[in-house]
């Protein structure tokens, strides 16, 4: 690969894409060219700030142009980046930042109504370190992406001014010492399951990765790209920003999902790529204005989750004319992709399967003892190959626990190989329940009551039940104008499904909590029983 590392990449994009646009951040338009001169400047301030190969170098701010280019100018440096979740509280930022020892941190100012400067002080108030945050002792430089920022603080102004007096030369002589089996970055889980543990991924993990994705999903140069997965997570950075560097496509960040912003988006910027959850693409389809927009310049949506009903893709396919809608499967500690769909499948294999391992990649259906399992028959998904992380970072009790000796991540999901190597992932591990001695799996259980006309969205958790152990219930969102009910809901599972899958209980809610990635919270829907 000729890239090496995500600083080269930068580098040749803004070489071989000079003149085509690169970013459009609401009145910033930026080109390759541009692109690339405001990343070497920023990775001259982190080199000016102190910053030295393999520091960890957090983010957390929105979708936007500063996010771009705060990250991979810390990444050109040499800096590791660490996204946070951009919902996270401030103690749960402060955790990720103590955990991974960032010694610098790019903030947003406001966003969505919070302050996170001062939720991030609040947090982190009391302790014994001498920077701005006495909580985060390692923690030596907050920047705000604005134009204020606290007095112990710097705005992002005068972060890239204190790298003007470095010369080019020394800041590409720092880039071209980053070998490329060095980390690139650490993604941290969602922590859906406990706390967050960090996925330490390298450059050429990254690079390798994020090609094969960009030629599985057919993104060429000049395609106009809406970001709406959040950077922080894999889908927006590398899937995102990553595979647009690759490609010379141009990257629309949005930094909230909202239907009305996107499709006055893919109208006014004539978008042809959309990848997203299903739930993006849903609310897309039925939105009452939906006709008032043009919408032709689609083409390409990538998607993935455990349910994806199969008239969504034939929705996607007929009413909006995409040519191309595929799904696909990941997780942080496979570099956010272990299977994909290939162009021409069918709309069944798309709906009902994340497709095929990609290149280099080894999938195993495996039993508890390890062993493989036959096609068709469910255990958990092992995954082996270039793309699995080095490990959690500083946790050998963890890794040990994910990775087996031989190379193997142990993914916690549930899935099943079809006989043309198709992946259907089923469930999580911890999400499955026993109904009188049968194995319930909620993400299948959903795939079904996905068909149900008037359910728009759903999801299935296990309740106790004194007679059986355990039982479904299912929290259900109506489409819009539908006066279904539960009794409805459950009489119609009675004739689709296995008596043991049929949910007891039904509740219907205006939408499901998710986290920022777009994961329904199974949590929470269980806090509420």
């Amino acid at each position: 690969m000729r890239w090496g590392t995500v600083g080269a990449l930068v580098r040749d994009a803004a070489r071989r894409h000079a003149g085509r646009e690169a970013v459009v951040d609401g009145r910033t338009r930026l080109d390759y060219a541009q692109l690339g001169e405001r990343v070497e400047r920023a990775a001259a301030a982190c080199l000016a700030a102190g910053v030295e190969p393999g520091d960890r170098v957090a983010v957390w701010a929105p979708n936007t142009v500063d996010w771009i280019v705060s990250a991979l100018g810390a990444v050109t440096a040499g800096a590791v980046l660490v996204p946070l979740n951009t919902r996270f509280k401030g103690a749960e930022a402060a955790y990720v930042l103590r955990r991974s020892r960032a010694r610098l941190l790019f903030v947003t100012g406001t966003f969505l109504g919070t302050s996170y400067v001062a939720s991030l002080r609040r947090a982190a108030a009391e302790g014994t370190g001498t920077g701005p945050l006495p909580g985060l002792p390692h923690l030596e430089q907050v920047v705000v992406l604005a134009d204020d920022a606290p007095a112990d603080f710097r705005t992002w102004k005068d972060f890239l001014a204190g790298g003007d007096r470095l010369p080019a030369a020394g800041v590409r002589a720092r880039a071209d010492a980053i070998p490329p089996d060095a980390p690139s970055d650490i993604i941290f889980t969602s922590g859906t399951t406990g706390s967050p543990k960090g996925a330490v991924i390298t450059h050429a993990q990254t690079l390798r990765c994020y090609a094969v994705w960009s030629e599985l999903a057919g993104l060429r140069e000049g395609d106009r790209y809406l970001i709406v997965n959040p950077f922080f997570h894999t889908f927006g950075y590398k899937a995102g920003i990553i595979a647009c560097l690759m490609r010379g496509a141009t990257m629309v960040p949005q930094p909230v999902f909202d239907v009305d912003t996107v499709l006055a988006n893919i109208a006014a910027e004539r978008i042809s790529v959309l990848p997203g959850p299903p739930t993006l693409h849903q609310s897309l389809l039925d939105h009452p204005q939906r006709d008032h927009h043009d919408l032709s310049a689609l083409r390409l949506v990538v998607t993935g989750a455990a349910v994806v009903p199969l008239q969504l893709v034939e929705r996607l396919r007929a009413e909006l004319r995409i040519a191309t809608v595929l799904t696909a499967y990941g997780l942080s500690e496979a570099s956010g992709i272990v299977t994909m769909c290939r162009r021409g499948d069918p709309a069944e294999v798309i709906a009902a399967t994340s497709g095929r391992a990609i290149p280099g990649t080894e999938l195993r259906i495996a039993a508890p003892d390890g062993t493989a399992r036959e096609p068709g028959t469910p255990g958990e998904v092992w995954v082996r190959g270039h793309h699995v992380m080095r490990g959690y970072f500083e946790d050998p009790e963890g890794t040990a626990r994910t990775l087996t000796p031989e190379g193997w991540l142990r993914t916690g999901d549930v899935g099943v190989l079809d006989a043309g190597g198709n992946l259907r992932i089923t469930d999580r591990i911890k999400d499955m329940f026993i109904v009188g001695g049968f194995n319930a799996y909620p993400a299948e259980i959903e795939q079904l009551l996905g068909l149900h006309p008037d359910i728009a969205d759903v999801a299935v958790v296990g309740i106790p039940d004194p007679r059986l152990g355990e039982v479904g219930k299912a929290y259900a969102v109506r489409r819009p104008g539908s006066t279904l009910t539960a009794d409805d809901l459950i009489a119609w599972s009675r004739r689709e499904m296995a008596n043991y899958k049929v949910p007891r209980e039904v509740e219907f809610v205006p939408d499901l909590p998710r986290n920022a990635s777009g994961k329904v919270l199974k949590t929470e829907l269980r806090a509420r029983r």
